[in-house]
């Protein structure tokens, strides 16, 4: 199998938003890969999968992709490898955008015990790890917790060139643990130079650039910034329609726009946004 070609492919649904057809065509990439016994490409689709089902809240689909994935890699005698402390850093991040905490802190503690036998403390795959940390251990709760692994991440990815996406997203998941321990000064902060470093970009806006502008839009509003607010959410449900459709954190956009209104004394948008907000969550 032409894996090349795979991801090629796969690129060219994102850059035309055209999510509808990603799903099928995983499932016949994985379904040839299989045929032909191509377990490097079995392994990397699936990985995909994962990460796909995620994005667009079909945490059923990801799980079922993360075991199958994960079971293979174990017969094929990989399960001491760093491509296998990656595929759980995968599948831990799927349970913990879906809320298993518990089996999210699980995974991740077993990626970081191959990543201590195996990997250099400046590798970067550190900082993927330490940033998905954060973002479950501030879903979690464990807030200062969150803080450090966030700027752990950070330290790592600001050492290295050509970085700028990703510092702009550890940028984000750090402003939003902020939020939780009533820092929006410094949370502010982070997102306004999240949204430069995304903005300096060329081409089709980096997918976590949503999270930098509803972070945003949530500092606005903590300041009774309600405009300048609503115009980040705004911004915000545009690139995840864009990106994913009208997914689970379109959901959650939505509820963030109704409540916007609500302040601002506009009952009737804000029920609009609010049924909407219904619609979408009762679709998954």
């Amino acid at each position: 199998m032409n894996i090349d070609a795979f991801f090629e492919e796969l690129d060219a649904y994102f850059e035309k938003n055209q999510v509808e057809k990603i799903d099928g065509f995983l499932t016949a990439s994985l379904a040839q890969a299989k045929e032909e016994e191509d377990y490097a490409a079995y392994i990397s689709i699936c990985n995909e999968m994962i990460g796909f089902y995620r994005s667009v809240s079909a945490f059923q689909k990801a799980y079922a992709a993360a075991e199958d994935v994960l079971l293979l890699m174990e017969e094929l005698n990989l399960e001491d490898t760093a491509h296998f402390a990656t595929t759980l850093l995968n599948a831990a991040t799927a349970y913990s955008a879906a809320g298993d905490y518990a089996q999210a802190l699980r995974l991740y503690r077993q990626a970081m015990q191959i990543y201590e036998r195996l990997l250099p403390d400046e590798d970067y795959r550190w900082a993927s790890l330490y940033n998905n940390m954060s973002i479950m251990l501030e879903k979690a709760g464990e807030n200062e917790e969150a803080v450090e692994s966030a700027k752990k991440a950070l330290s790592i990815i600001e050492k290295q060139d050509g970085n700028e996406a990703q510092t702009a997203t550890t940028l984000t998941n750090l402003a939003l643990i902020y939020f939780k321990i009533s820092e929006n000064t410094e949370a502010k902060k982070c997102l306004a130079r999240a949204l430069t470093l995304f903005e300096q970009e060329t081409g089709e806006p980096n997918e976590h650039y949503s999270g930098a502008l509803a972070g945003m839009g949530e500092a606005c509003f903590r300041d009774g910034e309600y405009e300048k607010s609503l115009s980040y959410y705004e911004r915000a449900l545009e690139d995840v329609k864009r990106h994913y459709g009208e997914n689970m954190s379109y959901g959650i956009l939505c509820e963030n726009c109704a409540a916007v209104y609500g302040a601002m004394g506009d009952a009737e948008k804000q029920e609009s946004y609010l049924k909407k907000a219904r619609e979408v969550m009762g679709k998954l």
